[in-house]
């Protein structure tokens, strides 16, 4: 199924061919338009010669990918602090994973196992790490068993709760919908009432 995230479809293109691409977006998927986030790998890819290549950014200086990820247009509203999470991310996936995001998950027997071995990876708590876990089952066929369950109510069938459930423009706009909802009830729920 097509990635449809990013309104650029170079950029779904690669978010579709390479899971590091995929795993990098969802690390930046974090007070910024989902689209900016997940364009996010191939504006990198672009500034570094056209590929996106973990073993690359995680061989180069720290400071020199910041860098990288400050130039105007910035990959994020946060690039340093991003710049720097992603280098620490692809550094995880190049010493432990052998440089492939999928082998992360790759020994996972069951959904919570794919939730916890997330979570380990820099920047994925709770929330992301669930999210996630509804992106590979819903979108890429990680579906051992009780992965719904630790997907939570985004592994849900049927709603429109996050990026797990964006295939064209409608379901864009159904996610933005839940989204604007819940923010306003959290709004709603903060402040005090009288």
């Amino acid at each position: 199924m097509a990635t449809y995230l990013t309104g650029d479809p170079d950029a779904d293109a690669l978010l579709d061919s390479d899971l590091n691409a995929l795993l990098i977006g969802m690390v930046l998927d974090q007070q910024v338009a989902m689209e900016k986030a997940f364009s996010g790998p191939a504006v990198i890819a672009e500034r570094m010669g056209g590929s996106f290549d973990v073993t690359a950014i995680a061989s180069m200086p720290e400071d020199e990918f910041v860098a990288l990820c400050a130039a105007k247009p910035a990959i994020h509203r946060f690039p340093g602090s991003m710049g720097k999470r992603v280098h620490q991310v692809c550094r995880v996936l190049v010493d432990s994973y052998d440089g492939r995001a999928e082998n992360v998950w790759a020994d996972a027997g069951t959904g919570a196992e794919v939730k916890r071995a997330l979570m380990s990876l820099p920047g994925f708590g709770a929330e992301k790490a669930t999210i996630f876990t509804a992106v590979l089952g819903k979108r890429r066929g990680v579906t051992p068993p009780g992965w719904r369950d630790a997907a939570g109510a985004f592994g849900e069938e049927g709603v429109f709760r996050s990026v797990a459930d964006i295939v064209d423009q409608e379901s864009l706009q159904r996610v933005r919908e839940t989204k604007r909802a819940v923010k306003a009830a959290k709004k709603a729920a903060a402040t005090p009432s009288g």
